[in-house]
């Protein structure tokens, strides 16, 4: 499982046999979310993280948008 990276206690990831489209889990404890990164960014579901979490989660994912693509290129292209 790929962390991209852990900021405010969140690990953004991906699942080793993940799918298009490119999408990234949000993971707190025993919390997460999904959000998709392309096409657009948009929760998918959301397993007990707190609003203010979520919404932290999606910022973070605006802003680092670009290297979220570009490490699931570069992992799932390198399979």
């Amino acid at each position: 499982m790929p962390t991209i990276f852990i900021i405010f206690g969140l690990r953004f990831m991906f699942f080793a046999n993940d799918h298009e489209p490119v999408h990234i889990h949000v993971v707190k404890d025993d919390t997460g979310a999904k959000f998709s990164v392309l096409p657009e960014i948009k929760m998918i579901y959301n397993h007990g993280l707190k609003a203010s979490e979520v919404k932290k989660a999606k910022s973070l994912i605006k802003e680092n948008a670009e290297i979220i693509i570009e490490r699931w290129n570069e992992f799932f292209n390198d399979k």
